[in-house]
């Protein structure tokens, strides 16, 4: 790696160093022959709530989350949503709320169909989620905790309620039968959270002479010359900076990563124009099948007892399941979570913690696609984020089934030590009533996701090699190449792209 003070020539550059970019930066940097530089718009983490799992939430609007907001969304009741993403080293692993779940098999055959490529299916990711997590039986960087003794007695009554109700009660839900309840799967070791900077980026790994991080550094535009990129323009903390590399790899997430090619020509045509960008490269599928998990933050019970502050992060156990029915198996389609804390949306108001409890409700898989696009060709120039919320009545039907399978929950009689009453939504007739509750209850599950979505078809952005499909020279490694949710939380899934595409490129030297 040589460079100057505004020009750095590496063999890989890669742009972001949240959870995929951290991950990538440990791994590619094995080869000693290989230079590998990570540049990553925040500083490294040092706010000691991070490592406090409780604390998730407080975290939100702090000066390492980019704290992006939504257009007004017609089917949330005309709300700005705010999306916190991690501006940090370790991104978002940094912020959210520590939950590991690989998805369901069903999840990755979907993407099977998408990409025609087996690599991207259940059964070859195995090995390569095995790499990842640690556990009894693997040594991967990532630990995976299973909570015991410190469940929330709320939370073990939930879990007894649903077992009563048909649901089978699973070890973990990373085993491929989701359809079931159990405590939640935690990014955390003796008792901290563990961010992927700290997993994968550890001092050993930083000491190589191979590898520079650059915090502070932000990708403006990529340069190109033929179908190739020639160089990145970018910030720094000294100010502008070029990096010239023979591979470049995007881990700027479902939102920066589609923003910087947009920035750099590459994009919908239309949309360019309006942003007054010149289009280079017109790519209409850049910036849409914009997805994201909600979950209903509204269903809440006062207590009988005191109920004691999580000692986890709040959210303990997610009850997955078939629309209407406990009892079936397969895929799950909704979601009910314990929240040993009174979590509701912005559109209500809290009782004081210890006094109330939320169950959460959720869809596994909707289908409302929503869309990003640049305001200007800018750094300070804001993304237009509209994820189309609830726009589909296979979305809002699945959500009804949803709250009405928390209702049966928290109205059960195994229930009844915790429950005093249930303070929302209350009576509920016609389904306008409902949706209109639902609307108001909804907040993000911070998923965002899908944007540069790959694919074998001519609108999917990238090929299964996760290629950049008019570029030799760049990959998109991130949370927008995924091209349907999984149906937790899509952590588990950035990971094991990472480490797939990891794998691919150690395999070819």
């Amino acid at each position: 790696m040589t460079g100057v003070a505004d020009q750095m020539t590496t063999d890989v550059v890669i742009v972001g160093g949240g959870s995929a970019g951290s991950l990538l930066a440990a791994r590619l940097s094995e080869n000693p022959a290989r230079s590998v530089l990570l540049i990553e718009a925040g500083e490294e983490p040092s706010d000691p709530d991070i490592w406090t799992p409780a604390a998730w939430p407080a975290l939100q609007g702090r000066a390492f989350d980019w704290d992006y907001l939504t257009e007004p969304q017609a089917g949330t009741h005309g709300r700005v949503h705010h999306w916190a993403r991690g501006k940090v080293i370790g991104g978002s692993s940094c912020l959210h709320a520590m939950g590991y779940m690989r998805g369901h098999p069903e999840d990755y055959q979907a993407w099977v169909g998408a990409t025609g490529d087996a690599r991207w299916s259940w059964e070859a990711l195995l090995p390569v989620f095995g790499a990842i997590e640690g556990r009894p039986d693997s040594s991967g960087p990532m630990p995976i905790y299973m909570p015991d003794e410190e469940v929330s007695p709320l939370t073990r009554a939930f879990i007894e309620t649903g077992v009563s109700l048909g649901l089978p009660r699973l070890p973990h839900h990373n085993d491929g039968r989701m359809v079931g309840v159990t405590p939640n799967a935690l990014n955390i070791r003796d008792g901290r959270r563990v961010t992927v900077a700290e997993a994968w980026l550890t001092p050993e790994v930083r000491a190589r002479k191979n590898l520079c991080i650059l915090t502070g550094t932000r990708a403006r535009r990529l340069v190109m010359d033929g179908n190739r990129v020639n160089r990145i323009e970018g910030v720094g903390p000294q100010g502008p900076i070029e990096i010239v590399a023979d591979q470049i790899v995007l881990c700027a997430g479902a939102l920066e990563s589609p923003a910087l090619l947009m920035r750099s020509g590459i994009g919908p045509r239309d949309v360019l124009k309006a942003a007054s960008v010149d289009c280079l490269i017109d790519m209409p599928g850049i910036g849409r099948n914009l997805q994201d998990h909600l979950l209903g933050a509204g269903n809440l019970y006062a207590t009988r007892k005191p109920l004691p502050a999580s000692r986890l992060q709040h959210s303990e156990s997610m009850a997955y399941m078939r629309a209407g029915d406990f009892t079936a198996a397969g895929q799950p389609e909704i979601v009910v979570g314990c929240g040993v804390a009174p979590i509701v949306s912005e559109c209500f108001d809290a009782p004081e913690p210890g006094t109330a409890y939320s169950l959460l409700f959720g869809v596994t898989h909707p289908t409302s696609r929503g869309s990003l696009r640049i305001s200007g060709p800018n750094l300070g120039d804001r993304l237009i984020i509209d994820p189309a919320y609830l726009q589909t009545e296979h979305d809002r039907a699945m959500f009804r089934s949803a709250l009405e399978a928390a209702r049966t929950i928290g109205h059960a009689d195994r229930l009844a030590e915790w429950r005093d009453r249930e303070l929302a939504p209350g009576p509920l007739g016609s389904k306008a009533e409902i949706d209109a509750f639902i609307a108001k209850a909804v907040i993000t599950h911070h998923h965002p996701s899908g944007t540069l979505r790959m694919g074998k078809d001519d609108h999917a952005v990238v090929d299964p090699d996760l290629r950049l499909k008019p570029l030799d020279n760049l990959h998109v490694v991130d949370a927008s190449v995924i091209p349907s949710l999984t149906a937790g939380p899509i952590h588990a899934a950035v990971l094991a792209i990472a480490e797939s595409f990891a794998r691919t490129v150690t395999s070819d030297e």
